[in-house]
């Protein structure tokens, strides 16, 4: 039999699908933050999520901003080695896709840098056979100062090379961020036309009561998709404290669902009904002339 090849190389269409974000108040032990993110996962998963997005930072909020650098791992796909190379956070995000059969969208974890003083705050996608299907490194890296209170990533972290990374999945096409990027909104025009955008994040609570719900509300508004927000939301061991209020917004803006604070998931549907309705009544992405 004959085979239209235009035909058979035309990606299928998306499908609705039901997908969560797990939030955690990780702390200095990455065994337990582990077992905890496990636990969340399966809930997700057990409630009928094909994918499941983790916070920044899940697997570490250290006691001092060098723990990451000694908790670092190479990329287990980049080196040569890799039946020798010690990476147990990439071995458990692979495993735990595989084992509910979900996307998931692994937070951040710290990688290897070229810097060896620094790491890269990096967000790894793994399919529901355990396949690594992408790799994005943080871009924007979050400085503040007010009072006693002071970030400067910068000094443990190195940037990302400036390239917008998106995923394929069979959910729709997905643009992948990480907490301080959601106040660029140029990164997520870079991403092109997508049905979903995930924000991994740790904002803290002084920033995030003034900011985060409108930066991310704008964000799924701008690119009329849904948005995917999974928050660490408490006070961590190191005295930290995360503003949670982890969400999922649909495209025009609303909120349908949110977590405010502690270990929890939150979880809803993604409708391309939804989006191709919205993009109908209100053509703004046909509309940009910049």
């Amino acid at each position: 039999m004959s085979m239209n090849t235009e035909t058979a190389s035309r990606p299928p269409m998306p499908h609705d699908a039901k997908i969560a974000a797990v939030q955690m108040v990780s702390g200095p032990d990455t065994a337990e933050n582990l077992a905890a993110a496990a636990a969340l996962v399966a809930e997700a998963a057990a409630g009928g999520a094909e994918l499941v997005a983790l916070p920044e930072y899940f697997a570490l909020m250290g006691l001092s901003e060098r723990d990451k650098i000694a908790a670092r791992e190479e990329d287990a796909e980049s080196v040569e080695n890799v039946e020798t190379t010690i990476a147990p956070v990439q071995e458990w995000l692979s495993a735990t896709a595989r084992r509910h059969g979900v996307w998931l969208v692994g937070g951040t974890l710290p990688l290897a840098a070229c810097d060896p003083e620094r790491i890269r705050n990096s967000c790894l996608v793994y399919d529901p056979e355990g396949k690594r299907a992408a790799r994005y490194d943080k871009i924007h890296l979050f400085g503040f100062e007010q009072g006693q209170e002071r970030y400067d990533e910068a000094a443990t972290i190195e940037a990302g090379l400036p390239v917008p990374v998106c995923c394929a999945t069979p959910l729709g096409r997905i643009g992948l961020s990480v907490c301080y990027d959601l106040r660029f909104p140029e990164l997520f025009r870079a991403f092109g036309t997508v049905d979903l955008i995930v924000v991994p994040a740790a904002f803290t609570e002084t920033t995030g009561q003034a900011h985060w719900e409108i930066l991310l509300r704008a964000r799924a508004i701008e690119n009329q998709c849904y948005l995917l927000a999974a928050a660490q939301g408490g006070r961590h061991a190191n005295g930290r404290e995360t503003h949670g209020n982890s969400m999922l917004i649909d495209p025009w803006g609303q909120v349908l669902a949110r977590r405010d604070k502690g270990p929890g998931v939150v979880a809803g549907a993604i409708e391309h009904a939804q989006i191709a309705q919205v993009r109908a009544s209100l053509p703004a992405l046909r509309h940009r002339v910049l």
